[in-house]
């Protein structure tokens, strides 16, 4: 199953945008999946994680502003996001949790101040 993200770009600080991710297939073969960010000189990092059975997990950068979720029914990872800041700003992706060695191309988030 491959996953791709979508629904990036660019939002003043305080904004809010929602990334999508479409699973290739059945989203609900994958136990755990993960919204992901790498910034600018910065190494890949984890900011949320959904189970299969609903449970999730957040940074602590993020809690409280972000939601993560996931519809198996239409094989689809979603990353609400909201009161952005500057430093969110990165390129995001979705992989399983722990990830796999294939990624997606990611989706470009730029928040300006």
């Amino acid at each position: 199953v491959q996953l791709q993200a979508s629904g990036g770009g660019l939002v003043q600080a305080g904004g809010s945008l929602r990334l999508s991710c479409a699973a290739s297939g059945s989203i609900s073969s994958i136990y755990a999946v993960g919204w992901y960010r790498q910034a600018p000189q910065k190494q890949r990092e984890l900011v949320a994680a959904i189970s299969s059975d609903g449970r999730t997990d957040y940074a602590d950068s993020v809690k409280a502003r972000f939601t993560i979720s996931r519809d198996n029914a239409k094989n689809t990872l979603y990353l609400q996001m909201n009161s952005l800041k500057p430093e969110d700003t990165a390129v995001y992706y979705c992989n399983a949790n722990p990830p796999r060695r294939s990624w997606g191309q990611g989706t470009l988030v730029t928040v300006s101040s």
